[in-house]
């Protein structure tokens, strides 16, 4: 008989102490064109969810949750990236979702996100993905209306660049990246006078690359394409004998451009970096990311690292884990957040409505030998 009262005693004991558990949703491009932009972000909250998991749960309110981080890939397809939002909200119950990736993606699923309250840490590069009436919508990273003007400026000025070719994928992040982007060198003194749009699906760039090259351009841009698209664009525009400056003023790639399209055709290659190699906190990043997945780090994820946990830190100093109406102002509240990129704010109101766009530090780099050098850093206001 003391052994059973022993006994319920220790289960009222083990229920006072169960652990919660918050599920973390995640709408990324594992498979496909945008598999490395995708991966990053996951990995990304994985690893912050590590860190508070490692230390006894995530604390909010006086309660200690588990954080579990549910994901589905979306294809880099709006169709599939709706159907994962579905699921995530209504199955899965989550709050916060880290995704989606592409632009067509971010504006399909955001209704769905806004209607039901759910956070959203979007990657998406459409100035549409943010609003004064889309208060649940984050963009922990830059975009190109946001780091296009400062690095064209030094790099049109310091490369003496005329007249620009691109190719975009004929989408709504194409789209959007080719309006910016031709603004931007307009305003730098240089021409963007030859585009081509095609099918994410295009591996042949050929006939694309020779209409370009037949205007006489000193550079191509390879920003708004996905990684392993922008490595063929590379590779087959040495092939054709372009000996010109190649620009990606947008989208960190490098190494998976260099897998594709070889070491020596990405040689003096410029790149729009959001991470200096030098910073010893992402190099700590990289090697604990390589040292879990046997992934060389893209430069996207320590952004979604440093956007998930001020996520969490905005649920411990909302004191709710529930109640994503007060996560959204604390979020949003937090000012100069140290994260490993370094000291990190929300701007973007008088662009897009709302302060829901991060503001944190970049670099323009050359790439030699498949590493960036960087030549420049960068504010939202200038390069240097």
């Amino acid at each position: 008989m003391k052994k059973i009262l022993a006994a319920s005693l220790l289960c009222v004991g083990c229920g006072a102490f169960a652990q919660e558990e918050l599920k973390i949703g995640a709408i990324v491009t594992l498979s496909g064109a945008g598999a490395a932009w995708g991966q990053a972000m996951l990995y990304a909250a994985e690893l912050a969810a590590d860190d508070v998991n490692a230390k006894g749960g995530l604390d909010v309110g006086g309660r200690k949750y588990k954080v579990k981080v549910v994901a589905y890939d979306d294809k880099y397809q709006a169709g599939e990236a709706v159907t994962a939002a579905n699921r995530l909200v209504f199955e899965d119950k989550v709050k916060y979702v880290i995704g989606p990736v592409g632009s067509a993606a971010a504006l399909a699923v955001g209704p769905i996100m806004e209607k039901n309250k759910v956070v959203m840490l979007t990657l998406g590069f459409t100035d549409k993905a943010l609003a004064a009436d889309k208060p649940f919508s984050f963009r922990p990273n830059l975009t190109t209306m946001e780091t296009s003007q400062p690095q064209i400026d030094w790099i049109v000025k310091a490369k003496n660049i005329k007249k620009v070719g691109a190719l975009f994928p004929n989408d709504e992040t194409g789209q959007q990246i080719a309006q910016d982007l031709e603004k931007a060198y307009a305003k730098a003194g240089a021409q963007m006078n030859a585009k081509e749009f095609f099918e994410r699906e295009r591996v042949d760039m050929m006939p694309l690359l020779t209409r370009i090259m037949a205007k006489g351009v000193d550079a191509i841009e390879l920003d708004g394409n996905a990684p392993g698209t922008a490595g063929l664009i590379v590779k087959q525009a040495r092939e054709l004998g372009f000996k010109g400056h190649i620009i990606r003023s947008g989208g960190p790639a490098t190494a998976e451009i260099v897998n594709v399209a070889g070491v020596g055709a990405t040689n003096g290659m410029l790149v729009n970096t959001p991470i200096d190699p030098a910073n010893a906190e992402v190099k700590a990043y990289a090697e604990r990311y390589f040292g879990k997945y046997k992934k060389r780090m893209n430069g996207f994820s320590p952004a979604f690292y440093d956007g998930t946990r001020m996520l969490f830190q905005a649920m411990g100093q909302a004191g709710t884990a529930t109640d994503t109406d007060k996560v959204r102002v604390a979020l949003e509240g937090i000012k100069d957040f140290r994260g490993i990129l370094g000291t990190l704010n929300w701007t973007g109101k008088e662009v897009y409505g709302s302060n829901h766009q991060i503001s944190a530090p970049f670099y323009v780099a050359r790439v030699q030998d498949g590493q960036e050098v960087v030549e420049s850093t960068c504010s939202l206001s200038a390069c240097k």
